[in-house]
């Protein structure tokens, strides 16, 4: 491969590249990183993550370990809620703090391009921090980000029993505000039984398509919801979708809206069901892997790990989970023209493993088996392609 400026330039043998006008020219100056006896793939897009927050919720991990639900945890103030409260009172350079430390975790694991929600502020004023402290983090790295405003996780506090005024201050503040200030490129909702309801979510997909902004949502992950209204936004991702219908499978496959699957969160929560990959595969969706990085149901910025879970709970083989991670991914951000294959073209975005087959990236469980990493043609760690 022959990258220059940020770009992949050309892709084949060492003796095509040797022929390569520009290389020729240029070839005292190109810096060469040695791949032998490793594999190289496009740098992983993990397509679903939620850093904007600042502790991890450990009261919520011990009550579930003594046998509290999901739902349990956050009727009785955990979950989602207990993150709002130091969210709030956090500076925006301690939240970017904590988005470029996640940032930089993530990257050493071979992942480059990230989309990154808001959802811990829950109010106008701490959502667009949030945004905003995702924008710092993204100049402090070299990847890709992609930001989203999730005001719509959940119903905060001061608005229990009236989730509709909450959902007009989404609408009519939160949207125009992230839309006008530039701070998102997605607008996402939290559709399940103790979020917000299919109408609730169709309003706020409407606000984000008067204000020029993609949509994607949370679906699925408690209770099914029917997905033929919300397909007619033409979301990018529905995401989660553990439960979803035959009829919904075939809907979805006829869209060129992707099923983003994120195992890590069926793990943490200790669940039997995973998400039902092969059928969606099999019926013809287009399925991408995310992290679901958050401090409450899946703390963890692997994309190796899950594709691990993904190949043993769900069956995909290797191959899907790569293409899961990479291209499907890429397609789940709308970044496949740049992102998500190696190609003459694309952003420089690779990682590279030290391991002999492919299929040992998923094999070797919870294992970092990152050589190094480029994002968009900068190395990291900055040193080790010496």
């Amino acid at each position: 491969m022959l990258c220059a400026g940020g770009k992949i330039v050309s892709v084949g043998e060492t003796k095509d590249a040797l022929k390569d006008p520009w290389f020729k020219k240029h070839r005292k100056n190109v810096r060469e990183i040695d791949c032998s006896g490793r594999v190289v793939l496009p740098g992983f897009v993990d397509s679903h993550t939620h850093p904007a927050f600042i502790s991890p919720r450990l009261v919520d991990f011990e009550e579930r370990i003594a046998g509290a639900t999901y739902e349990q945890i956050a009727a009785a103030g955990g979950g989602i809620r207990s993150s709002v409260e130091a969210v709030r009172k956090a500076t925006r350079q301690l939240l970017a703090d904590a988005i470029t430390s996640a940032l930089s975790q993530m990257a050493r694991q071979g992942t480059t391009t990230v989309e990154a929600k808001s959802g811990y502020g829950l109010s106008l004023e701490s959502e667009l921090k949030s945004l905003e402290a995702i924008r710092m983090a993204t100049a402090q790295w070299p990847g890709t980000v992609i930001p989203t405003l999730l005001g719509a996780h959940v119903v905060p506090k001061e608005f229990a029993g009236r989730s509709p005024k909450y959902v007009e201050i989404v609408c009519k503040e939160m949207v125009p505000a992230a839309a006008r200030r530039k701070l998102a490129r997605f607008v996402d909702v939290f559709c399940d039984r103790g979020a917000f309801s299919l109408a609730e979510t169709e309003a706020v997909f409407s606000a984000a398509a008067d204000q020029g902004l993609q949509v994607r949502a949370h679906v699925g992950q408690l209770s099914e919801t029917r997905l033929e209204s919300l397909l007619k936004f033409s979301p990018a991702s529905l995401d989660h979708l553990d439960l979803v219908s035959d009829d919904d499978i075939k809907r979805l496959a006829q869209t060129d809206t992707v099923a983003t699957l994120v195992p890590g969160a069926n793990y943490f929560l200790g669940l039997d069901r995973f998400p039902a990959a092969r059928k969606l595969i099999d019926g013809g969706v287009a399925v991408a892997l995310a992290t679901d990085y958050n401090p409450g149901s899946s703390p963890t910025t692997s994309m190796s790990f899950a594709m691990s879970l993904a190949c043993t709970h769900m069956k995909m083989t290797p191959e899907e989970a790569i293409a899961a991670s990479t291209i499907n991914a890429a397609c789940g951000l709308r970044l496949q023209r740049t992102k998500g294959s190696i190609e003459p073209g694309k952003d420089a975005d690779l990682a590279v493993f030290e391991v002999r087959d492919y299929r040992e990236i998923p094999y070797w469980v919870a294992a970092n088996k990152c050589h190094l990493t480029t994002l968009n043609g900068t190395p990291w760690p900055v040193g080790v392609a010496e």
